[in-house]
């Protein structure tokens, strides 16, 4: 809806504001919503307009500000709910992303919740690097007149589950900050957290600004964005047109291509955006669970106010197929072992991660027997939470479809078949099934909307996004160079999209392509060494405004390549590493060097 439908603007104005807020974001648009407001109240009241001053002290005493650093979406989706809330509830908040945060405020804020994630090893999420960094820092101001409160978002299969969280509610103390409630450490089934923590926020912000002065109300200029029919909560079963194996007969891997419809949902998505699925486990790891615990999968077990069979709760309920701290304690305490407790130490730190790597609940279970009841048993498990996969598809080529590139992980422990629930579930799916779908915006991975020349480094089923990407630039004829860094095990058996890469190659579509095959030869080649060889090249891209794209395994090859890119900045500009390493943040800030990593 433009603003001419919305808005009591006089006719030869409305285009000027079309474009004033064309490509602008969120924190932007909230920004300029302010000062317009005040702009207002003082033309009301007869003076001169304000002028356009980042913020007053005033302002920050009356006002709430909520900070987010956001990988995925989660973090920013609650965000912006906590800053709905507080505007329906009267006080005065804005919502800015962590990397357009000015942070010579934090020394004026009054009232500050911070909503982040911790991403793999206890790395925050590129748009939260600055501000992590400056606060762990000794340029940080003593904080003494601020009342703040901490959401973090993680993932509790890994050992450092919310640690980005919680060293910021640390480290706010350690500044004099006064702490308004715990921190909040959200798992992957982030409402059963973050609702109750939003509702206490927001009573403590109530009681924090019931003496201010309100600012002025502001009626938008567009209407907010209606929610889709089809949603994480309510998915949309999408049928299966197409599950096929990409890999050849030799590969030690299990990649699939598939092609969902989307016919008659409505569902709208752009490239860089991801495919929420929601699986069912697999019935023989039930079975072998039920087993292993000797309960009787028809016994019913009431959550809230929901109850169902035991086996019913364990299939499309609750989490199997990951290990996660609480349920590793919870187990500890009942099987009474003292190497389980160990493990939990900090110390211990490196052996239980590597645990976690190799072991389901079901090896758990197995390893270390202990009483469990049904009901004991749900509560300890976590909540099923949907699976994220990159789109591998443009909608303006494919139209009401949706693709993925997804691996099935499957492998042996001790003899036995594990597997990945998500990539087992669509794996299985056949022509004449659906899956329960949504999308996921991922506005943080995006290409850009000039001409710009891109840089794309996606290794293994990384590459997804990246053919979405091609898709989309060849249907709207952008002129600007794609070049893609590709690398898998061997080129015979584990080049996924071959003959699609080849035909953009030869149609001027993909202007260069390099790929790694690690095990083609005796030394391993990644895509880190094809970035090394190219640095030249890459700096040149990079330093005329390219954008560059990286997607794929976190815990590894992000890392490997951002170091990787880290030297080429410096030993092509002279920077040292640490300068080097600031130029690339920079472009993240920018929004020109983005992640999408798991």
């Amino acid at each position: 809806m433009t603003a001419a439908t919305v808005s009591p603007l006089p006719e030869d104005k409305q285009p000027l504001v079309a474009r004033l807020i064309d490509g602008l974001e969120a924190p932007a648009l909230q920004w300029l919503s302010g000062y317009l407001a005040g702009v207002a109240v003082q033309r009301q009241g007869g003076g001169r307009p304000a002028p356009a001053e980042p913020v007053s002290v005033a302002e920050t005493q009356a006002r709430l500000t909520i900070v987010y650093g956001s990988q995925t979406g989660n973090a920013k989706r609650l965000a912006e709910e906590l800053g709905r809330r507080a505007s329906s509830a009267g006080l005065v908040a804005r919502v800015v992303r962590a990397d357009v945060y000015p942070l010579r405020e934090l020394k004026q804020e009054r009232l500050l919740y911070i909503v982040i994630s911790t991403q793999g090893d206890a790395e925050p999420p590129d748009d939260a690097r600055t501000l992590v960094e400056f606060l762990g820092s000794q340029r940080a101001p003593k904080l003494d007149g601020l009342h703040y409160a901490v959401l973090g978002l993680g993932d509790s299969s890994y050992p450092d589950f919310c640690a980005i969280g919680r060293q910021l509610d640390e480290r706010l103390a350690a500044l004099n900050a006064q702490r308004l409630l715990p921190a909040g450490e959200a798992d992957v089934d982030v409402e059963t957290v973050a609702q109750p923590w939003l509702e206490q926020a927001l009573q403590h912000a109530r009681e924090q600004l019931k003496t201010s002065t309100p600012l002025a109300k502001v009626t938008p200029l567009r209407t907010a964005r209606s929610v889709p029919a089809w949603h994480r909560e309510q998915p949309f079963e999408a049928p299966v047109l197409l599950n096929q194996r990409i890999t050849g007969r030799g590969s030690d891997r299990d990649v699939r291509h598939l092609e969902l419809s989307l016919e008659g949902s409505g569902l709208r998505y752009a490239p860089g955006d991801a495919l929420g699925v929601w699986p069912t486990q697999s019935p023989a790891l039930v079975d072998a669970l039920l087993r292993a615990v000797q309960l009787d999968g028809e016994m019913a077990v009431r959550v809230a106010e929901e109850e169902r069979p035991l086996r019913a709760w364990l299939s499309d309920r609750r989490e199997l197929t990951q290990l996660t701290r609480p349920f590793f304690s919870a187990h500890a305490e009942r099987c009474g072992d003292a190497a389980l407790r160990e493990l939990l130490q900090p110390a211990s730190r490196d052996a239980l991660a590597t645990l976690f790597s190799r072991w389901q609940v079901l090896d758990l279970l197995r390893h270390h027997p202990a009483p469990w009841t049904a009901d004991a048993l749900v509560a300890a498990l976590r909540p099923l939470a949907p699976r994220l996969y990159s789109i591998a598809s443009s909608q303006a080529v494919v139209g009401e479809e949706v693709h993925l590139t997804v691996s099935h992980v499957d492998y042996a422990l001790d003899g036995e078949a594990r597997w990945g629930a998500a990539s087992r579930y669509l794996s299985g799916r056949s022509e004449n099934d659906t899956a329960p779908v949504f999308i996921e915006a991922n506005e943080r991975f995006r290409l850009p909307a000039d001409e710009r020349d891109i840089v794309m480094i996606g290794p293994g089923t990384g590459v997804a996004p990246f053919r979405a990407f091609v898709q989309e630039r060849a249907e709207r004829g952008a002129s600007g160079r794609n070049w893609l860094l590709f690398g898998n095990p061997h080129f015979d058996s584990d080049f996924l999209y071959q003959v699609e890469w080849q035909q953009a190659l030869k149609n001027g579509q993909l202007h260069r392509l390099d790929l790694a095959f690690s095990r083609d030869q005796s030394d391993k080649i990644y895509v880190q060494h094809r970035l090394r060889e190219q640095g030249r090249r890459l700096y040149e891209w990079l330093d005329s405004g390219a954008h560059l794209y990286v997607c794929g395994d976190a815990s590894r090859m992000a890392k490997d390549v951002h170091q990787t890119l880290i030297a080429i900045v410096a030993g092509q500009s002279g920077r040292t590493a640490e300068d080097a390493e600031a130029w690339l943040n920079q472009l993240i800030q920018q929004g020109r060097y983005a992640r999408d990593v798991y």
